[in-house]
């Protein structure tokens, strides 16, 4: 039987240790700040990072590029030629068009290596609720298992997969057309956070609202409380855009205290998905009871 390559995207904001791990490659995005068009390397520093999200705030935009097909082109032919299937788990289709561009390509590649299989799933989330899916899949491929097998697995899974997100305000999400809310969730009002799920198509919502920075930290540790199943069992992952040291030790300290999780990785929320979010975000992700909430319904 054929190996399986799980492979995801700059969206994933999944670390080089988390992707050694667990063997997983990626596809790089880009970003495009006065003129100048960059790959979006998951790999940066604390000192990027911080470069990055401090442009933003000092009011200037950056915007971003889904995954060229050359790229793909590179990544994929990369593991044909090992012998491997390919399951790609890319950018929930709301946000990105990276698992169309790849699911055309990988049509023309399987002609090209007639005893392949390249699967392309979109996981309808990002950042590290598409990196959770990934690893999760990366998991269940170690179990001999065929790459058809592993996408209907990660199908399956990713409709149990919670993101809560709070952000300073919705303005970057709103510029980049990457948030659904309606028009009351919209302007700067003093001290209120929105708060942000992912729903059952993968479309970004804000679903209400919190008083202060402290109040939303609860709201988002309060959702994945309610949702999580078997926390002693998992890892909570938590993602952020630049928060201080005492913000993430706080956040930490919170889900310690309402949680009964295995542990908690945190990683920065990376340059594709913090473009279009914005400095000092904070995301937690876990697997829990099945989604039902559909924003559209609303």
């Amino acid at each position: 039987m054929r190996r399986v390559q799980i492979i995801t995207d700059s969206c994933s904001d999944l670390t080089p240790e988390l992707m050694e791990r667990y063997n997983i490659d990626y596809a790089q995005m880009n970003t495009v700040f006065e003129g100048k068009t960059s790959p979006a390397d998951l790999a940066w520093t604390p000192d990027q990072v911080h470069a990055m999200y401090q442009l933003m705030r000092d009011g200037n935009r950056i915007t971003t590029t889904q995954v060229p097909v050359e790229e793909f082109n590179r990544v994929f032919r990369k593991h044909l030629e090992q012998g491997s299937d390919i399951v790609y788990i890319g950018c929930s289709l709301k946000q990105s068009g990276s698992v169309n561009t790849a699911s055309v390509l990988a049509k023309e590649l399987m002609k090209e290596y007639p005893d392949a299989t390249i699967c392309c799933v979109d996981s309808k989330h990002a950042s590290l609720g598409e990196g959770l899916l990934a690893i999760d899949a990366a998991q269940f491929a170690t179990e001999g298992v065929t790459a058809d097998e592993v996408a209907a697995y990660a199908k399956e899974r990713l409709k149990y997969l919670h993101q809560a997100v709070t952000v300073h305000s919705l303005d970057c999400l709103k510029r980049a057309g990457r948030v659904k809310a309606s028009s009351a969730f919209f302007g700067n009002l003093l001290g209120v956070k929105p708060i942000l799920v992912s729903d059952v198509d993968g479309e970004q919502t804000a679903i209400k609202k919190a008083k202060g920075r402290l109040g939303s930290f609860r709201e988002v540790v309060g959702l994945i409380k309610e949702n999580i199943l078997d926390p002693e069992k998992q890892t909570i992952y938590f993602a952020h855009a630049d928060c201080s040291n005492e913000e993430v030790e706080q956040l930490k300290a919170m889900i310690r205290a309402e949680i009964p999780c295995k542990d908690i990785y945190t990683a920065y929320i990376g340059p594709i998905i913090g473009a279009s979010i914005g400095p000092d975000a904070v995301a937690l992700f876990a697997f829990g009871k099945q989604l039902t909430y559909r924003a559209s319904d609303k």
